[in-house]
C-alpha cells in the first residue's frame, strides 16, 4: 500500500517521522525547496519535547507517481480547490484524503473527491519548523492525540487503516460527531491561535496574561454561542467538556473560566500559532478559515461576534504591515471588554 503526507511542514514532518520510525514507509511531500532538500539529504530531526532523527522519504509534488491509498493533507485550506483537484488524480479507487486542516474543510474536499474518499482529523498538539529539516514538537508527549471522523460512505477497513497509521504516533479517538470535534478545535484555534497571532506570541501568552485572558474567555463564549445557534453539539477535547468549563452567563462563572485557562493550556503553552508562523515568513495566513468562519456563521445565525471580528481585523492589518506583531495589540480590545 502507498501512503503520503502532502504539505509536510512542521506537523507533517513530525507525523511522518513517527510513522517512518515505526517501520511503515510514507512519503513526505512538500513544495518548500530548502525543507524538502534538507529532508532528502539529512533526514528529519524532531526536537523540543522529544529527541528523534529519522531518515525519511521526502519528495517534491512533481515527483509523485502512482496511486495512493491514504493521503494526509496538511496544506492551508485556502489552497484546497487547486491542491485537492491535483491530488484527486493520485488517489486510488478506494483511497482517502485525510484532512488535518483548520476550520471546516471536509465539505469542500468532499465536493471534489467525493464523501466516500474524505476523512477529517483534528490534531491536538503543536509543532514549529526551527530550520529546514528540523521541527520542534511543542506539546508534552503525554498530551498528544488525534480525533478522527469520516464522511458518509468511507469504508470501515479504510477508516481503520488510517487510524492504525496515526496510532504509530499517539492515541486516536474516533468521533461520531465529526462536526462537533471540528467546532471544538475551531474554538481553541480561534481563541489561542487567533489571539496568539494578535499579540505575536505563544498559546501561553494568551492563557497566562491578565488582559489576554479576559479577551480569550469572551472569544470562547462567542464561538460556543455561534456553534449552538448553528445546531452544533461540541465534542469533548481530550475528555474535557470545554463548554461546561468555559461558557459563562454571569461574572462569577466568567472569572472561574479565566482562572482555568492557564491550567487547561499548561501542556500546550509553548505552541506557536501557525498563523503567526506564516506572518513571520511574510506568507498569507488562514485567518478567514479560523476566526473568519466563526464570524461567517455568526452572521448566518444572527449571533454577534465582536471579538472574532476584531481578531480578523487586527491580523489582516498585521499581514498588511499596518500593525506590528506585538503584545500591545491586545489593548485594541479595550472598548469591547467594557460591554462584552
Amino acid at each position: 500500500m502507498k501512503f503520503a503526507i502532502y504539505g509536510a511542514g512542521s506537523l507533517g514532518t513530525v507525523l511522518g517521522a513517527y510513522i517512518t520510525q515505526s517501520g511503515t514507509p510514507i512519503e513526505l511531500i512538500n513544495r518548500n525547496e530548502k525543507h524538502t532538500t534538507a529532508l532528502k539529504e539529512n533526514g528529519a530531526t524532531i526536537n523540543g519535547t522529544v529527541d528523534m532523527h529519522v531518515a525519511v522519504d521526502a519528495k517534491f509534488p512533481n515527483e509523485m507517481t502512482g496511486r495512493y491509498d491514504v493521503i494526509f493533507l496538511m496544506t492551508k485550506q485556502l489552497h484546497n480547490p487547486e491542491v485537492v483537484t491535483y491530488l484527486k488524480d493520485f488517489l486510488d479507487n478506494r483511497g482517502v484524503i485525510v484532512t488535518f486542516q483548520n476550520g471546516l474543510p471536509e465539505p469542500g474536499i468532499a465536493e471534489i473527491v467525493g464523501p466516500s474518499h474524505t476523512i477529517g482529523c483534528v490534531v491536538e498538539w503543536g509543532a514549529t519548523m526551527s530550520e529546514p529539516g528540523v521541527c520542534t514538537l511543542t506539546s508534552d508527549p503525554d498530551s498528544l492525540s488525534f480525533h478522527m471522523g469520516k464522511m458518509p460512505g468511507v469504508p470501515d477497513d479504510r477508516f481503520e487503516l488510517v487510524k492504525s497509521l496515526l496510532e504509530k504516533m499517539c492515541p486516536v479517538y474516533v468521533e461520531n460527531n465529526l462536526m462537533g470535534a471540528r467546532w471544538s478545535k475551531l474554538l481553541i484555534n480561534a481563541t489561542f491561535s487567533g489571539l496568539g497571532t494578535v499579540v505575536g506570541g505563544l498559546f501561553g501568552d494568551v492563557s497566562e496574561t491578565k488582559t489576554a485572558k479576559q479577551v480569550a474567555i469572551r472569544c470562547m463564549k462567542e464561538c460556543i454561542d455561534v456553534g449552538h445557534a448553528a445546531g452544533v453539539a461540541f465534542a469533548p477535547v481530550q475528555g474535557k467538556d470545554i463548554t461546561k468549563l468555559f461558557y459563562y452567563t454571569n461574572p462569577i462563572k466568567r472569572a472561574a473560566g479565566v482562572a482555568l485557562l492557564p491550567i487547561a493550556m499548561k501542556k500546550h503553552r509553548l505552541i506557536e500559532p501557525s498563523m503567526l508562523q506564516d506572518l513571520k515568513k511574510e506568507k498569507p495566513c488562514e485567518v478567514d478559515a479560523i476566526n473568519g468562519v466563526v464570524c461567517e456563521w455568526g452572521r448566518k445565525c444572527k449571533v454577534p461576534t465582536p471579538i472574532n471580528d476584531r481578531i480578523v481585523e487586527i491580523i489582516k492589518k498585521e499581514q498588511a504591515g499596518e500593525l506590528g506583531l506585538d503584545y500591545s495589540n491586545i489593548y485594541l480590545f479595550d472598548d469591547l471588554l467594557r460591554w462584552v
